[in-house]
């Protein structure tokens, strides 16, 4: 099994969230990388994190959003990070987390979060007005995605059976 490392910076380039996955494979999604329960992450260069749960993460081609799907325990069943274009190296992929988050819990609650630090950042960081306008665009689409659409609905099932 091939292990890939999984990069989130942000706009200042500081390293943000950071772990090691398994390739699982490639669809009309995109790619999707897996960690099986008791996997870690990283945000900088703060401890570990272990991950009481197995999760698979999607990463699109030519689109501004990432991932997560949890197994249970965990209550957040879909958590996508509005990022930046993914950039796809032999055995890394890397991206800009723009803040903006939209999470679906397991009973069906759909939010957004993080609406306070993507104002912030887009005074911090200056965030050009294309990236702004697309980040909100996809915040906005993934809203109703992650209740109506695939991959959000059953296809990540089958890859979250390959790390259970």
């Amino acid at each position: 099994m091939r292990n890939v490392r999984v990069v989130y910076r942000k706009y200042d380039e500081k390293l943000h969230w950071h772990q090691w996955m398994q390739y699982l494979g490639e669809d009309q999604y995109g790619v999707w990388l897996g960690a099986p329960r008791d996997s870690v992450s990283q945000r900088g260069d703060e401890p570990e994190l272990k991950h009481e749960q197995a999760h698979v993460q999607l990463f699109p081609r030519d689109r501004w959003f990432t991932a997560i799907f949890n197994d249970e325990p965990r209550s957040t069943e879909i958590y996508v990070d509005v990022t930046t274009p993914v950039e796809f190296g032999d055995d890394q992929v890397t991206m800009i987390d723009l803040d903006l988050d939209v999470i679906r819990k397991r009973d069906g609650t759909v939010l957004v979060d993080d609406e306070d630090e993507f104002a912030e950042h887009q005074v911090k960081y200056g965030y050009p007005a294309d990236v702004i306008e697309q980040a909100q665009a996809t915040a906005d689409w993934l809203v109703t995605a992650v209740a109506s659409e695939e991959p959000f609905l059953t296809v990540f099932k089958t890859y979250l059976d390959k790390v259970r």
